[in-house]
């Protein structure tokens, strides 16, 4: 089963179900096809200027070798996209992101001295997840992979051909990306099989990595908030703070897009917020029972807007949900006003049991669902 993502298309299982790639993330190692992601070189004496002038963290703070996680904005404070930022070098980084940037880079580059090349059909790039992906890279890389530490990059040889390695993922596992020229992506793959071969990797789609995704707490453009450029009203917009990732933003370095705007929006405070739900098994069964069914749960991770109430007011909208099977429980992400978002509360999620609505209670619980020390460690 194949779906588009970006200019290609990818595979959302290899398995005719998805279960052993989702097992092989949390239990062994699997790869993941990462290569549909846009990728922009920027160079050049002003690169540091730009970079620190799209997104809303410190760039100066960033160290050569250093990645970071990072959302950028319009002048109105509200989210365009979130990716990662790789600094090669004091006046080369690397951006990578799910939705095209180059125009909008090509922009707000105006004035300086800086080159910026889409690179994205130049390198390939693999996910290579799971407790075991260290051991596995260790097989074929010949420099301490072992000492790389969580969101920092290195250069590395394999099988005589150069590729950049960082201890990243979208997994919320332990784990590592692999950018390769697109010449060499096939070989840098087998090579990752074989090594992986007697510690049982496995290549995974989508719809696993969707899964492992949820558990994380990592939200996906387009499903768990709009892009500001293709937002047709107002609510559809959100600045980081609504989304969980109030964390990048540093309001106390020079001027970015949208500071003046996310200045006034920490100071009135978020009206709504990104939490996860914890969906009550019993209320969950009993939904089903009254109509002699047995509780249905469903097979892949869902997207889509469900409503979220407090008794007969919608109070928000769940986004993403599915059963984690390392954690056994029905979880889901949503985006509740705030004064209902505090962890401990009590909501109702809407629920269809055959052809009717219902609701059935869910928890309020602070992000993310699955966070395992071997991550960082």
């Amino acid at each position: 089963m194949w779906r588009y993502w970006g200019e290609y298309f990818v595979p959302s299982s290899y398995e005719v179900h998805h279960d052993v790639e989702y097992y092989a993330i949390r239990n062994s190692a699997a790869l993941i096809d990462i290569t549909p992601l846009y990728k922009y070189d920027v160079t050049g004496p002003d690169a540091a200027r730009l970079v620190d002038r799209v997104i809303t963290r410190d760039i100066k703070k960033c160290s050569v070798g250093q990645v970071y996680y990072s959302a950028w904005c319009n002048e109105n404070g509200k989210m365009l996209q979130d990716g990662t930022i790789f600094r090669l070098g004091p006046d080369y980084f690397r951006i990578n992101a799910a939705d095209p940037t180059y125009r909008w880079l090509q922009i707000n580059a105006a004035g300086m001295d800086v080159g910026i090349q889409d690179v994205t059909h130049k390198f390939a790039a693999l996910a290579l997840q799971g407790p075991l992906s260290r051991e596995i890279l260790k097989q074929i890389v010949h420099g301490p992979v072992e000492q790389l530490k969580f969101f920092r990059m290195t250069e590395e040889i394999i099988e005589g051909i150069p590729v950049l390695i960082s201890r990243t993922g979208y997994t919320g596992d332990l784990g590592y990306e692999i950018f390769v020229p697109v010449e060499d992506a096939v070989q840098i793959y087998d090579a990752l099989m074989g090594a992986g071969k007697a510690y049982g990797i496995t290549p995974a789609g989508n719809l696993a990595l969707d899964i492992a995704r949820i558990e994380a707490g990592f939200v996906l453009i387009e499903v768990d908030y709009v892009s500001a450029e293709k937002a047709i009203i107002e609510s559809q917009r959100y600045t980081p703070y609504e989304i969980s990732l109030g964390w990048t933003v540093n309001l106390d370095k020079e001027n970015f897009v949208g500071k003046k705007k996310l200045v006034e929006a920490r100071s009135k405070g978020t009206r709504r917020e990104i939490v996860g739900l914890e969906v009550r098994w019993d209320d969950l069964e009993q939904a089903f029972l009254i109509d002699g069914l047995p509780p249905q749960l469903p097979s892949a991770a869902w997207r889509g807007g469900i409503p979220v109430y407090n008794g007969e007011r919608q109070i928000g909208k769940a986004t993403s949900g599915c059963w984690s099977p390392v954690l056994k429980k029905y979880i889901v992400l949503s985006t509740l006003e705030t004064s209902y978002a505090t962890p401990g509360s009590t909501v109702q999620m809407e629920l269809t049991v055959e052809y009717q609505r219902k609701k059935v209670l869910a928890d309020v619980v602070k992000l993310p669902f699955f966070n395992p020390e071997r991550k960082r460690s």
